[in-house]
């Protein structure tokens, strides 16, 4: 094999090595977000507390109630952004961002609008659950 076939190969590999995970971040993030929407939108504030961050999870007084009164909107997921250890999730009508933890991806933020006026980069989303 000569070393231009050798080249491709290593970056073939690398492609599927890359994409492999990429697929298994994505799908880990989408069933986070899934989890903890319909948790909460089912009632279960127990259930959808465990899966936010502990920041998050501490910035509502009574966690187990207030996060099934925010009106949070469960729907099909349109789209998973990763960046490192960080990822955004949007669903009809919401958005989720999720930070990775040493036992898994956790809900930093949910119930997110983007604000109307874009010139604000500081915080670019209102959102009703955050750190």
């Amino acid at each position: 094999m000569g070393i231009r076939a050798t080249a491709v190969v290593c970056l073939a590999a690398t492609a599927l090595v890359s994409t492999g995970c990429a697929s298994l971040d994505d799908a880990a993030v989408t069933t986070t977000a899934e989890r903890f929407l319909s948790a909460a939108g089912q009632g279960q504030g127990g259930q959808a507390c465990l899966l936010l961050a502990p920041r998050a999870a501490e910035s509502l007084d009574d966690c187990d109630k207030q996060i099934v009164s925010v009106g949070l909107r469960v729907g099909a997921v349109r789209g998973v952004d990763i960046w490192g250890d960080e990822a955004r999730v949007r669903v009809d009508g919401d958005t989720i961002f999720l930070h990775r933890f040493p036992d898994g991806w956790r809900v930093r933020a949910a119930g997110c609008e983007s604000r109307p006026d874009q010139s604000y980069t500081q915080q670019p989303y209102d959102c009703e659950v955050s750190t």
